[in-house]
């Protein structure tokens, strides 16, 4: 079977029944493979994203006005200096804070070729297959990491390397899937092999154990955002208006909180979590 062709879950044979802890939100498929498993993950994931990002032609950001309201606005004001971008490809998500910027450093397998962002130097690293940050401790400012951990079979590790790399007293502010995003078992349109959604109580217990305090948590990205972006063709996320009328919605607390969908009603909820996150001065 061409890499194409195949699932995550092509990398762990279970049955259904072994299956159903995952499909829960019990367990975070991928966090404990093997070194071989995580490598064969890395493989079929390593250009996906990019294929997808750049195939249409047209590539534009599309989430300015979600990060403003659910991120940047919350860092202290001031310089920020070193900033780290998790899988940030061009760079854009930088943009509303690039003034206050140094530097920029992007961690991203795709081929992307930008050296640097309206006078901004952009420095490009290639990812290691088992998720190390090849980075001095406390090397960054600013660490962003926007939808990025759900493409990655061992998140602790990459959390915790995110951390390290973190001045004491910097800020991450990470996005995340926190629904299965379909069944993984099998190939799904529009999505790269093996990514899934976080579990929320996973990542938050994740982020609890590895030292983050979070300043805030938001979920966002309702349902019917995603269908409003299809239907008029347009970066909704990039207008103020209409994430602000998406946080409403999604912080309604009548909403099913299953992880993995299996009817209609219970899709009917925020897919994504918004996290503010700071390393403690030590």
């Amino acid at each position: 079977m061409t890499a194409k062709g195949r699932s995550g879950a092509d990398l762990l044979r279970l049955s259904d029944t072994e299956m159903e802890p995952y499909l829960r939100g019990e367990k975070l498929y991928g966090d404990d493979f093997s070194s071989r498993q995580i490598e064969q993950w890395f493989q079929l994931e390593e250009q996906a994203y990019f294929q997808l990002a750049t195939g249409c032609g047209d590539y534009q950001y599309g989430y300015h006005a979600l990060n403003q309201r659910h991120g940047f606005r919350w860092l202290p004001a001031g310089r920020v200096g070193r900033a780290l971008g998790m899988g940030s490809a061009y760079g854009h998500e930088f943009l509303p804070v690039l003034q206050r910027l140094d530097s920029i450093t992007i961690v991203d397998p795709g081929a992307f070729d930008t050296t640097e962002l309206e006078g901004v130097p952009i420095r490009r690293v290639m990812p290691q297959s088992d998720g190390a940050l090849p980075f001095p401790d406390g090397e960054f400012d600013l660490v962003t990491c926007f939808g990025v951990l759900h493409h990655i079979p061992n998140v602790s590790l990459v959390v915790r390397e995110i951390f390290r790399c973190l001045r004491p007293g910097g800020h991450a502010l990470i996005r995340e899937p926190v629904v299965s995003m379909g069944d993984w078992r099998s190939p799904r349109a529009g999505l790269t092999p093996c990514e899934r959604g976080l579990p929320l109580g996973i990542f938050r217990q994740i982020l609890s154990q590895t030292g983050f305090r979070i300043l805030r948590e938001r979920k966002c990205v309702f349902p019917l955002t995603g269908i409003a972006i299809r239907v008029t063709k347009k970066r909704l996320l990039n207008s103020r208006s209409f994430v602000a009328l998406d946080e409403l919605l999604s912080r309604l607390p009548v909403w099913p909180q299953r992880y993995h969908a299996r009817t209609r009603w219970q899709k009917i909820r925020p897919s994504a979590v918004y996290c503010v996150l700071r390393r403690e001065p030590d």
